[in-house]
């Protein structure tokens, strides 16, 4: 697997990747809301983030994740391939690449909320999301300094 930055090619694949996981984990939420993000999706969201796509050894999209500032705007796999560790992986690279993250989750979303959470974020706040009247949780990760006892 190799993680890259998403180049104009790879739009349409990812909105499709994170059209069939939307639907997938937020089966509590209408799909018609889904259907209509995928434009939004294209036009909007992904030119404003930094994607980075995860490939597989013959070049297929099985993941990616949108980063705005230190704000994880989307981490989604492919519903084929998902529990193969490829979350974690993804999830790995932007640890590496940031000193803080921050994200929002469906609190119904609890497989979401339990990799998070196993990943080392923690819940900050409880919200509402205006456009799906949804409770969510904000969740943060803080790379720890490395300290050295004298």
């Amino acid at each position: 697997m190799m993680i890259r930055p998403m180049r104009a090619e790879d739009m349409n694949t990812v909105v499709d990747i994170w059209y069939r996981g939307s639907i997938q984990a937020h089966d509590f939420i209408e799909r018609e809301y889904w259907e209509a993000g995928k434009k939004d999706m294209l036009e909007q969201y992904l030119p404003m983030s930094m994607t980075y796509i995860l490939e597989d050894e013959n070049r297929n999209v099985t993941g990616f994740v949108s980063m705005v500032d230190q704000y994880l705007a989307a981490l989604f796999v492919d519903v084929s391939q998902q529990k193969k560790g490829y979350g974690k992986q993804i999830l790995a690279f932007i640890k590496e690449k940031y000193d803080a993250v921050q994200l929002k989750v469906y609190q119904k979303n609890s497989n979401a909320v339990e990799f998070y959470r196993k990943n080392g974020f923690n819940i900050r706040e409880e919200l509402i999301d205006e456009a799906t009247s949804q409770e969510e949780f904000l969740m943060t990760w803080v790379k720890l300094e490395d300290t050295i006892e004298v």
